[in-house]
């Protein structure tokens, strides 16, 4: 219970202690503190890394947002045309001079000074300037201190999930395209999208966790998790590619015994099962199983002709879904690698 809140809730936690301090600092020193907990607000990121990088481009930009809200109303005063000047102006210098992350800010600062701003506009400018590095001081500090970004447990996670998920439906693919070739495979294909968009959020994860590794020497001795964490999720992507791909084959006129049919889905069962227990997972068999595979993909290739292989689309269905099935069967034997596993173990993993 406690991780899930620390996942899900850390960042709303982080975001009320950062806005409570700095609004506390700002009211010590006698300034208004909604331009600094705005900015404190938008500061908050995925990773200390990007709060401060991106905290370096939002305060020129809300230097410029100040300078040009000062100016327009020094020339028309709190009027509607002076909310606009200032918005847009500062819009398009910030895009001008590529300060796009801190475009948003900016411009919320911009607008909100014309209302605030009735005299000593030399003042109010370089007080606007202290509580935006006040914002930004505070909100990278409660970051990196509060609840600091460790995405590695939820990285492992992901990785078994999918791993997991695509077992259960390879297992489900294939039981479909030998025992009921006829039935509509798009929950399937779903299930890939997913499967890719999982992926995706974990390659994101990795590149976060990795983007704290200046910062946090724990993060930074742990390199070698992440690699592995990387080459693992390789071989899940190009797993997805081939499940892809097996559901594009046409399943009509498979011509396989059901002797066949039941050694291949026997041997796909222990496929899946080797992807959702990764812990039990056994080399030999594994080659023991795929050798019988290959026999029976080099018994089908037979009736491969010289023009099928130079049309591959001509190829029979059986030639290409076993062609699929030992290709997964080798990248299932990387990803639990003999000395992958053993390193993920002594790495505590």
């Amino acid at each position: 219970m406690m991780r899930s809140f620390r996942f899900n809730g850390s960042r709303i936690v982080k975001t009320g202690i950062a806005i409570f301090l700095t609004a506390t600092i700002c009211l010590w020193f006698g300034w208004p503190p909604v331009f600094a907990v705005i900015t404190a607000i938008v500061t908050i990121e995925p990773t200390v890394s990007d709060s401060i990088k991106k905290g370096l481009v939002r305060f020129p930009a809300s230097a410029i947002g100040s300078a040009f809200a000062v100016f327009f109303i020094t020339l028309f005063g709190n009027a509607p045309i002076t909310y606009t000047l200032a918005a847009v102006a500062t819009i398009l210098a910030c895009s001008r001079l590529n300060l796009h992350a801190g475009l948003l800010v900016a411009t919320l600062t911009s607008v909100a000074m014309v209302e605030v701003i009735h005299d000593n506009f030399l003042i109010s400018f370089f007080i606007r300037l202290g509580t935006t590095t006040i914002g930004l001081l505070v909100s990278t500090a409660v970051n990196m201190l509060v609840f600091p970004p460790n995405y590695r447990t939820d990285i492992l996670k992901s990785i078994q999930s999918i791993s997991e998920r695509a077992g259960s439906m390879l297992e489900h693919t294939f039981r479909t395209i030998l025992f009921d070739g006829d039935a509509n495979l798009q929950e399937d294909r779903e299930i890939v999208k997913r499967l890719t968009t999982e992926i995706r959020k974990t390659e994101k994860l990795i590149h976060f966790q990795r983007d704290e590794a200046s910062l946090y020497p724990w993060v930074r001795n742990r390199e070698a998790e992440l690699q592995m964490a990387e080459r693992q999720l390789l071989f899940l992507h190009n797993l997805e590619f081939h499940l892809d791909a097996l559901l594009r084959v046409p399943l009509h006129d498979i011509e396989w015994t059901k002797a066949e049919r039941d050694l291949i889905m026997h041997a796909v069962t222990a496929l899946a099962d080797d992807l959702r227990h990764s812990t039990s997972y056994d080399h030999e068999k594994h080659q023991h199983q795929l050798k019988k595979i290959t026999d029976l993909f080099w018994e089908n290739s037979k009736s491969v002709t010289a023009s099928d292989a130079m049309h591959p689309t001509l190829f029979p269905p059986e030639f290409t879904i076993l062609y699929e099935l030992i290709t997964i069967y080798d990248l299932v034997d990387k990803f639990f690698d003999p000395d992958s596993v053993k390193a993920a173990r002594e790495a505590e993993i």
